[in-house]
C-alpha cells in the first residue's frame, strides 16, 4: 500500500514539472493553437489521442501550454502596443518642441516689434505719420501681396526656368507659414495634441485671405501620403474637378503641375470658385517631401488660365504639405491652406462664410488629416466594416452621396441643368436635367432615367436659421424623420430604381404612418460622420395604402454633428436604395446642409428663420429687433441648403414640379418649426442661463425634485450656491450627473419628461425629443428586471438604489454607470407626481 501511495505521489509531481517539448510537438501545438486558443478538457484529451507524438504528455501539462501560449500572445501584443504608444508619443514630443521654438520666435518678434512701436510712438511727432513702423510690422507677404506692381515678369508655359523660380518662391513662402512666423497662428478651441489626437489645429488673425494649419502624425510613408494628398478630390468634399494641364519636370528633380480646380458653392444663392494654380513637388536636403501650390495672376507672372464664365475666380495664396519621415516609420506632415475667395463678391448675410478661417480648418486642411489617418487606419486594420464591403467602397459611396448633393445645389449648365419657371414665388428652386449622357459620365446610372423620356428634377431652397447649432439641427432631422418626411414622397423617390414607377403623389394632410430603423454602416475614426443604412418601416391602415406600406432603404450619410466642433459644418444626405444595393448602385441624393455663420452680438435675437432669399431682398437693418436691452443676448446664425432631386417622366413633368415644389416648402416649414422647437432648449457656456428652460413649470419640477431628494433620502442632492428663484433649476441643470425624470402612469411605458443637460448628453437628445423615448428602451434586460423588483419598495419607502449597469442612448450607444438612484417626486400636496433617476459617473462605452 505505501509503494502505491508512493508511486501515485510521484506521477503527480512528475505532471506538474516542467516538460520540453521537441519541435514536432510545439509545431502540432501551435496548428491547434491557431484554431482554438483555448480548446476545452474535451478537445485537450482528443489532440492527446489523435497526435502519437503528445501521447507521452498528460493533459494538465498541454493545458498548460495553452495557458503560457495565450499569456505570451498577450504580452506581445501589449509589447507591440507600447512600442507603438512610444513611437506615436515621441513622434509627437518632436512636434509640440518645434511648435514651441515656432511660439517662442513668434514671441520675440512680436517683442521688438512692441519695442521698435513704442520707440516711434515716443520719437514721432504728433502730427507726423512715419510709414516706417507699417514698413516693419507687415512682413514680406503682405508687402507682396498690396503692391500694385507686378514683382515678376510675363511668364509662360514655354518657359521652364520662369516657372521654376515661381516655384522655388512658392516654396519658401508656404515654408515660412508651415514651420514659420510669416502667420499670426491662434490655435483652434478644442483641438489638443495627444498620440490619438487629429493634432495641432490653428487658424490664422489678422492675416489677408483667410488660413488654417495642422500638423499631425500618421502611419504612413512620405510618398504615399503625398499620392493621397495630391488626389484632392478623394478627400475634398468641395472639389468637384482637378485637371492637370501641364507637367514639367524641374531640373532639381522636382515637378511642376499646372493645375485648374472647380470648387461647389456652398448655397444656391452665391456662385462657385475656381482656381488656376501652379504646383511644386520636391524633395528637400533632409529628405522632408514638400507639395506646395499657388495661384498664377498677374502679379506672379506665369500663364493664363482658361476662362471660367459660371465661376468666380479665387486665389490660392502660397499653401501646400510637408511631410518628413518619421524614426520607426510613418510621417510627420504640416498642412497649411490659404485662400482668399473673393468675399466682397458675395451679399453680405452670406460674407461670413468666405471669410472663415474655421470653416477652412474643418472643410479643407482638418479633412485632409482625417483622411490619411482613416487611411492608415484602414490599412493596419483596426477598423473592421459591417457588411463585409471594402473601406474603399465605403468611401466612395460617401463621396458619390456629398458629390451627387453639390452637383444639385449647384445645377452647373455644363452638367446639362437648366431652370423651370417658377409659380409666382421665388423661394424653391426648380431645376431640370434630361441629359443622361452627362449623368453616365459621373456618379448616376442609366436605370435613374426613364426609358421614354424624361430626367431628373430637382427642388432646392436656402434659409437662415437663427439660434439653431447646426449639429442640433441635423441631429434633430437624422434621429426624427417623421418630423419632416413624408412616406409617399419617399416611395416615390425610391420608385426611380424600379421598372415602373408610381404615380406622383398628393400632400397628405396628416402623413403616412411610418417608422425608421438606423443600421450603422461605416463610422469614421472620430465619429465625426456616419454612413448608414435607414430602413423606413410603412404601416397600412386602410386597403388603398397597402400598395405604399412596404419597407425602403435609403443610404445616408451625416456628418457634422458633434456640438463641440469649432466652425464645422452639419450635413445629412441620403439616396433611395435597394436592400441588396451593389457597389455601383444608382444615387440619386438630397438632404440637408448647415453651416455657421460668425457669431455676432449685435444682430437679431429673436428665434425664428427666415427664407435667405428674402432675407437679402429687405436687408439686416430691417428685421424686428427682439430683446434688444438684453446685454446677453446671443445671436448664432447659419444658412441651411435644401434639396430634392426626383425622376420624371416628360408627360409628368409639370405635376413632379408641383408636387416637389409643395413638398420642399412643407420640409421648410417642418424645419422652421423644429428650429423654433430647439433653440430655446440650447445649453451652452456662450449662451448663458437663457437657455435654461425658463418656464414656471420647470422652475417648479427642479423645486420638488430637490425636495422630494432630501424628504426621502435625508441627504441634499445638492447644496444651494445662491437663495435666487432660479437657483435650483440652474443647479439641477448643471449637475454633473444625469439627472432625469419619467412618467408614472397605469397601463402605460413610462416616458421621459425631464432631463438634466448630463441626462440629455447621456441619452443623446433634445429636450423636444425627449418625450418620444421611453424608460424601457433604454434600459438593457437586467436594469428593467431590478427596477421592476425595486418599485415597490421605491413607491412605499420613497427611494431604491440600483446597482452598477448598462444602459442604451437614444441612438443606441450603450452606456455604463457606477450606481443609480431612484425616487418618486411629490409636489407641494404630497401626491406623487413622476419618478426621478440619477445615473452617477456613466460613461459611453
Amino acid at each position: 500500500m505505501a509503494l502505491v501511495m508512493h508511486k501515485e505521489k510521484h506521477n503527480q509531481m512528475d505532471s506538474s514539472k516542467y516538460v520540453r517539448y521537441t519541435p514536432e510537438q510545439v509545431e502540432a501545438l501551435e496548428r491547434v493553437y491557431s484554431e482554438c486558443p483555448k480548446p476545452s478538457s474535451l478537445r485537450r484529451q482528443q489532440l492527446i489521442r489523435e497526435c502519437p507524438i503528445l501521447s507521452n504528455i498528460e493533459p494538465k501539462q498541454i493545458k498548460v501550454w495553452f495557458q503560457n501560449r495565450r499569456c505570451r500572445e498577450k504580452q506581445r501584443k501589449e509589447s507591440s502596443r507600447l512600442t507603438t504608444v512610444n513611437r506615436k508619443l515621441s513622434a509627437m514630443n518632436k512636434l509640440l518642441m518645434e511648435e514651441n521654438d515656432r511660439l517662442q520666435k513668434q514671441v520675440s518678434h512680436l517683442v521688438y516689434e512692441n519695442g521698435f512701436m513704442k520707440q516711434q510712438l515716443h520719437t514721432a511727432s504728433g502730427t507726423t505719420t512715419d510709414n516706417s513702423c507699417e514698413s516693419v510690422v507687415m512682413n514680406g507677404q503682405h508687402q507682396q501681396q498690396h503692391n500694385p506692381t507686378p514683382q515678376h515678369p510675363q511668364r509662360d508655359a514655354n518657359n521652364p526656368a520662369g516657372l521654376l523660380a515661381i516655384a522655388e518662391e512658392t516654396l519658401a513662402e508656404f515654408l515660412s507659414k508651415a514651420t514659420g512666423t510669416a502667420v499670426d497662428w491662434v490655435q483652434m478651441i478644442g483641438m489638443k495634441p495627444g498620440p490619438d489626437s487629429i493634432g495641432i489645429v490653428a487658424v490664422s488673425r489678422n492675416s489677408s485671405g483667410v488660413a488654417a494649419r495642422a500638423c499631425g502624425l500618421v502611419s504612413l510613408e512620405p510618398t504615399k501620403v503625398a499620392e493621397i494628398l495630391k488626389d484632392r478630390p478623394s478627400w475634398f468634399r468641395d472639389c468637384r474637378c482637378l485637371d492637370v494641364l501641364s507637367i514639367i519636370p524641374a531640373g532639381n528633380g522636382g515637378t511642376i503641375e499646372l493645375l485648374y480646380m472647380q470648387t461647389y458653392a456652398p448655397t444656391t444663392l452665391a456662385a462657385a470658385r475656381d482656381f488656376w494654380t501652379l504646383r511644386y513637388t520636391t524633395t528637400l536636403e533632409d529628405g522632408s517631401l514638400v507639395v506646395c501650390e499657388r495661384s498664377l495672376t498677374s502679379s506672379t507672372g506665369g500663364p493664363t488660365g482658361p476662362p471660367s464664365p459660371s465661376f468666380v475666380r479665387a486665389e490660392m495664396l502660397p499653401s501646400g504639405f510637408l511631410i518628413r519621415p518619421c524614426e520607426g516609420g510613418g510621417s510627420i506632415i504640416h498642412i497649411v491652406d490659404h485662400v482668399d475667395l473673393d468675399a466682397w463678391s458675395v451679399p453680405e448675410v452670406l460674407r461670413s462664410l468666405y471669410e472663415s478661417s474655421k470653416i477652412i480648418a474643418q472643410k479643407m486642411t482638418v479633412a485632409a488629416l482625417r483622411h490619411i489617418r482613416q487611411i492608415a487606419q484602414e490599412a493596419t486594420g483596426e477598423i473592421q466594416y459591417a457588411g463585409g464591403r471594402q473601406p474603399a467602397v465605403l468611401r466612395t459611396f460617401s463621396q458619390r452621396l456629398c458629390r451627387g448633393f453639390n452637383d444639385a445645389v449647384n445645377g452647373f449648365a455644363d452638367d446639362g441643368w437648366s431652370l423651370l419657371g417658377s409659380d409666382g414665388a421665388e423661394d424653391v428652386t426648380i431645376a431640370i436635367n434630361s441629359s443622361p449622357n452627362k449623368f453616365l459620365g459621373s456618379q448616376y446610372n442609366a436605370s435613374i432615367f426613364p426609358s421614354f423620356g424624361g430626367g431628373v428634377l430637382c427642388a432646392k431652397a436656402s434659409m437662415l436659421l437663427q439660434s439653431v447649432p447646426p449639429a442640433l439641427l441635423v441631429r434633430f432631422l437624422r434621429e426624427h424623420r417623421s418630423e419632416w418626411a413624408d412616406y409617399g414622397v419617399d416611395a416615390y423617390s425610391a420608385a426611380c430604381l424600379k421598372a415602373s414607377p408610381y404615380a406622383v403623389p398628393c400632400a397628405r394632410p396628416g402623413g403616412f404612418p411610418s417608422s425608421q430603423v438606423i443600421l450603422p454602416l461605416a463610422p469614421t475614426v472620430e465619429n465625426e460622420e456616419f454612413l448608414e443604412v435607414v430602413r423606413l418601416e410603412g404601416h397600412a391602415y386602410s386597403p388603398e395604402d397597402v400598395a405604399l406600406a412596404r419597407d425602403m432603404f435609403l443610404l445616408q450619410l451625416c456628418s457634422g454633428v458633434d456640438e463641440n466642433a469649432v466652425g464645422a459644418c452639419a450635413q445629412l444626405v441620403f439616396a433611395p436604395i435597394d436592400e441588396s444595393f451593389a457597389d455601383d448602385a444608382p444615387l440619386l441624393p438630397s438632404g440637408f446642409h448647415v453651416i455657421p455663420l460668425d457669431a455676432k452680438t449685435d444682430g437679431p435675437t429673436a428665434n425664428r428663420t427666415l427664407d435667405l432669399a428674402s432675407t437679402l431682398e429687405v436687408g439686416a437693418s430691417s428685421a424686428r429687433r427682439v430683446n434688444e436691452g438684453d446685454a446677453n443676448s446671443y445671436n448664432l446664425r447659419s444658412v441651411l441648403t435644401i434639396a430634392f432631386q426626383f425622376t420624371f417622366e416628360n408627360h409628368l413633368r409639370d405635376s413632379v414640379a408641383a408636387m416637389a415644389r409643395q413638398y420642399v416648402r412643407g420640409v421648410v416649414s417642418s424645419v422652421q418649426r423644429v428650429a423654433m422647437a430647439i433653440a430655446p432648449s440650447r445649453l451652452s457656456s456662450q449662451m448663458g442661463p437663457k437657455s435654461l428652460p425658463g418656464s414656471p413649470e420647470a422652475h417648479t419640477l427642479a423645486r420638488w425634485i430637490f425636495r422630494s431628494y432630501r424628504i426621502h433620502t435625508g441627504a441634499e442632492l445638492f447644496r444651494l450656491e445662491s437663495p435666487s428663484g432660479d437657483a435650483v433649476l440652474k443647479q439641477l441643470w448643471n449637475h454633473p450627473d444625469a439627472i432625469m425624470c419619467c412618467s408614472v402612469k397605469t397601463n402605460a411605458s413610462p416616458v421621459f419628461t425631464f432631463a438634466n443637460q448630463a441626462g440629455l448628453d447621456m441619452l443623446e437628445t433634445t429636450l423636444v425629443a425627449l418625450q418620444d423615448i421611453m424608460l424601457d428602451k433604454i434600459l438593457d434586460e437586467a436594469g428593467r428586471k431590478v427596477l421592476c423588483s425595486e418599485f415597490s419598495k421605491i413607491m412605499h419607502q420613497g427611494f431604491a438604489y440600483l446597482p452598477a449597469g448598462i444602459c442604451a442612448s437614444s441612438m443606441g450607444r450603450p452606456v455604463s454607470y457606477e450606481q443609480a438612484i431612484a425616487w418618486k417626486v411629490v409636489n407641494d400636496d404630497d401626491s406623487n407626481h413622476c419618478l426621478a433617476l440619477m445615473f452617477t459617473n456613466w460613461s459611453f462605452v
